[in-house]
């Protein structure tokens, strides 16, 4: 089936940086066959923007990366920059083994004409604090902006504050994606590295952070409900806690499987249940079963029957 591609009208207020505002760390639509569906991807680009989101990180985690053949990976980010009709919207994951792969990977987002790029520490082994520094001096050597990512959950080398702020004042990265949930570095990251943007990683910590000064929030969640997404997190950095509180309440079953080990398969079972292209996933990871499948679809089922979309 072919969809329907041509980007809408963004309803998205505007933003100073490319990476400001909700950028949805899209998942990827796959056939039955594990293929990409490349027509769905760029359809849900387009509604990604058209409902109130900012802009796209395509080959991150969630869009199964790791899985990908190069001419996939690259074929990913140019159906994006495409689809969201302003290069400056799309954030591409280059994450890689090796630094000068990271690198290739950052020209290709520039030639695509993407805003920013989103860059996992060395993650092959625990690189100490020097070899850190090395790969985001070199993938910055690209000319886009990097955003660092940090996940010690799962890499193993974290981008404690202190660190950040070195990389900072390198002038290799621009902003970091906080994935620890640990609020309190939210504080001393402004302390050590005032210009350095906040981003908001994890879906379950986004009152909390966006209330300790983010200007952004790599977003999960939003693939299957972004004009509540949207809302929400347009109050919470706002302030308005009347509205963001209950809606922050309402969502929180859903927004903390960003945060879980099945996070690609709920978030994809969650679209399927709102109508969006979720589909298959990539081995080695299976379709949810048994009772994890039976809390996401409770979760999702109920968040549609309150009107949230």
């Amino acid at each position: 089936m072919t969809h329907a591609h041509t980007p809408a009208p963004s309803t998205a207020t505007p933003r100073t940086r490319p990476w400001h505002g909700i950028m949805v760390a899209t998942a990827l639509p796959m056939r039955e066959d594990h293929s990409v569906d490349y027509d769905a991807y760029a359809d849900h680009v387009a509604w990604l923007i058209a409902n109130g989101c900012d802009g796209v990180v395509p080959n991150g985690s969630l869009g199964e990366y790791q899985t990908l053949t190069d001419e996939e990976r690259a074929r990913v980010v140019r159906t994006a920059v495409e689809a969201a009709g302003d290069g400056a919207r799309v954030m591409p994951g280059v994450a890689a083994y090796g630094s000068a792969e990271s690198r290739r990977w950052a020209e290709q987002a520039a030639e695509a004409g993407a805003g920013s790029v989103l860059l996992l520490p060395p993650n092959a082994y625990r690189a100490d604090h020097d070899a850190v520094r090395a790969h985001y001096a070199e993938v910055s050597r690209a000319g886009v902006p990097v955003v660092a990512y940090n996940n010690p959950i799962d890499t193993k080398v974290d981008l404690t504050p202190a660190l950040l702020a070195r990389l900072h004042a390198d002038a290799s990265i621009v902003a970091v994606k906080e994935f620890t949930g640990d609020v309190r570095r939210a504080y001393e990251i402004a302390e050590l590295a005032p210009g350095l943007d906040l981003l908001i990683g994890s879906d379950d910590v986004l009152l909390e952070l966006a209330l300790a000064g983010a200007v952004g929030w790599i977003a999960g969640y939003p693939n299957a409900l972004p004009r509540s997404c949207a809302t929400l997190y347009r109050a919470a950095v706002a302030g308005d806690l009347e509205t963001a509180l209950p809606l922050y309440r309402s969502l929180h079953p859903l927004l903390r499987w960003d945060s879980k080990t099945e996070f690609v398969q709920a978030i994809k079972l969650s679209m399927d249940l709102a109508g969006r292209p979720g589909g298959s996933v990539r081995p080695p990871r299976f379709p949810l079963t048994g009772e994890i499948e039976a809390a996401v679809r409770a979760a999702t089922e109920k968040a549609l029957a309150e009107g949230l979309n």
